[in-house]
């Protein structure tokens, strides 16, 4: 976002974050707010709009804590057009929308997203986001493309698993990859199976698969698992 910024000359550009079912933007940032704030959260909630971010139980979270971000107000949708079992998951009897994603609000108001509630690995009873650990190793040189994902484990119930997809030219390997995040990031987010691909499965709009990546590595280990996508 900063070349876009800087090299496309794009000064007053903003980014806004929302679903199909909020019509769709809750968050926006503004052309005035700073750069860094511009660029590296989604900003603050739009006019006449509520959210919370909450944890499993559904109590709201501190500000800057990672809970399940929800909105309420006008813009939330009515339901699934006729689907109301998956309506009734969706939206609770309050009329708060639950989106599936993991956010941090700051005290200022400024959200970020940190990955999906789904996506979150527990890992010896610790949280782990792997978009955190994904966004980590995107600063390593080589690397082009990454995906981190649990997988089970009999010691921790998951661990860490990382596809990664080199720059054309590189070579590289999974201990210089661990090497890399020793001492940089906490030790329980280093990815324990480390696996270089040549592309990783996306869907048609280009989201990846993190459930083909998760059963591919438990079948190459010879995993038991009862996680689904």
């Amino acid at each position: 976002m900063k070349k876009v910024v800087s090299l496309m000359h794009m000064q007053q550009v903003t980014i806004a974050y929302g679903m199909t079912e909020t019509s769709p933007v809750s968050f926006q940032s503004g052309v005035d707010d700073p750069l860094e704030k511009r660029v590296s959260t989604v900003g603050r909630i739009h006019p006449h709009v509520e959210v919370k971010a909450v944890d499993a139980d559904g109590a709201t979270v501190a500000v800057g804590v990672p809970g399940e971000l929800c909105t309420r107000g006008y813009s939330v949708m009515k339901g699934y057009w006729d689907d109301d079992d998956k309506t009734r998951e969706a939206i609770d009897s309050d009329g708060w929308m639950h989106t599936g994603d993991l956010a941090t609000i700051d005290a200022e108001g400024y959200c970020n997203i940190v990955g999906r509630v789904k996506d979150m690995v527990i890992r010896g009873g610790e949280n782990v986001y792997p978009r955190e650990v994904e966004e980590f190793l995107y600063r390593h040189p080589k690397v082009k493309e990454v995906q981190v994902f649990g997988i089970p484990d009999a010691k921790y119930g998951e661990e860490l698993c990382a596809w990664i997809v080199l720059k054309p030219g590189q070579i590289a390997t999974e201990q210089e990859v661990k090497n890399f995040c020793a001492g940089q990031i906490a030790h329980y987010k280093i990815p324990r199976h480390i696996r270089f691909r040549t592309e990783l499965p996306m869907t048609v709009t280009g989201k990846p698969q993190k459930f083909l990546m998760r059963e591919a590595m438990v079948e190459e280990l010879g995993l038991v698992t009862q996680k689904t996508a």
